[in-house]
């Protein structure tokens, strides 16, 4: 076992086993301390916190198992895999979330939570995340019909 293996097999068992159990022991935690009236707020974020180092390294060794690990390219490979995800899954869900959260403000729901919440921001937001994504995919279109660009 060399050095590296070692490094990499102790990350993963960090990323993957320790942290998701933390995660829900400060979930535990938190609501221990709701229920006795204390202050738990920072303990969810903390749980939340955990629980993203997780998913941010079962994201990444996905995005990095896409090419070998002696290839001068897999960087790249690497990102081009996460500006894809980011911009052809993430970015429709999220104008999803935009969408709606436009149609409740401006139906005055949660107005008293949010005051002066403006909603056409969230309509706008919702369509710069769906151009985004078109704009992605339009580029991918042209890549894979190899036509070099827009004529």
């Amino acid at each position: 076992m060399t050095f590296l293996n070692g490094i990499t097999n102790l990350t993963n068992w960090m990323g993957n086993v320790i942290m998701p159990t933390v995660a829900g022991l400060f979930f535990a935690l938190a609501i221990i301390r709701y229920a006795r009236g204390y202050s738990h707020q920072y303990i969810v974020w903390a749980g939340f916190l955990a629980l993203m180092i997780s998913g941010l390294l079962r994201g990444l060794e996905t995005f990095t198992r896409q090419a070998a690990w002696n290839d001068p390219d897999a960087i790249w490979i690497t990102l081009r895999g996460l500006v894809n995800w980011l911009c052809n899954v993430f970015m429709p869900l999220y104008a999803v979330v935009q969408i709606v959260q436009g149609v409740l403000a401006y139906g005055g729901i949660g107005h008293r939570l949010y005051p002066g919440m403006p909603w056409m921001r969230h309509f706008a937001a919702a369509g710069m995340a769906l151009m985004l994504s078109g704009l992605l995919r339009l580029a991918e279109f042209f890549i894979q019909h190899e036509t070099g660009g827009v004529s």
